[in-house]
């Protein structure tokens, strides 16, 4: 039996707006983004201030904030991208931004402890907070395009 070619132009149609429904829908949202950033920064502040409850305080934010970030994040997401979806340049764009986060943070960090900077690691993450809220959204939208660029049959 010969599927009509009318037909076969609208089953294509259809599976590439449920893969671009099941992409968006796992995208890492932007608030996902500010919200991490906001709590690495105050968490760093607050270790860097070398009070006890201070630090006690701000570890105990960090996590139930983070945790609920989380929570929130994985809630919103209903299904689960698969590896195929995602690819090997996917995959190696989301190790290059972190990579690239923890190098900048790091490297600076440890710069300006060796010019006496006070509050060195809480200077070096303003960078790395700024880069997460800003490149976070920029890689969600690259991701989005390596993946919906995949063939829909992809490899198994």
């Amino acid at each position: 039996m010969e599927i009509p070619p009318i037909d076969a132009e609208l089953a294509l149609a259809e599976m590439r707006a449920r893969r671009e429904q099941v992409v968006d829908t796992n995208l890492v949202p932007t608030w996902f983004w500010v919200s991490v950033s906001v709590l690495m920064l105050l968490f760093v502040a607050a270790v860097e201030t070398r009070i006890g409850w201070v630090i006690a305080v701000a570890t105990l934010v960090y996590t139930l904030g983070l945790g609920a970030v989380i929570m929130a994040l994985v809630r919103k997401s209903r299904v689960q991208v698969r590896q195929t979806l995602i690819g090997p340049r996917g995959i190696a764009t989301i190790l290059g931004f972190a990579a690239g986060l923890v190098a900048v943070g790091v490297g600076l960090g440890f710069a300006l402890e060796a010019l006496s900077v006070p509050y060195p690691a809480t200077l070096a993450i303003l960078p790395v907070a700024a880069a997460m809220t800003f490149g976070g959204p920029r890689l969600m939208s690259h991701l989005r395009k390596l993946m919906l660029s995949r063939p829909l049959a992809g490899s198994r």
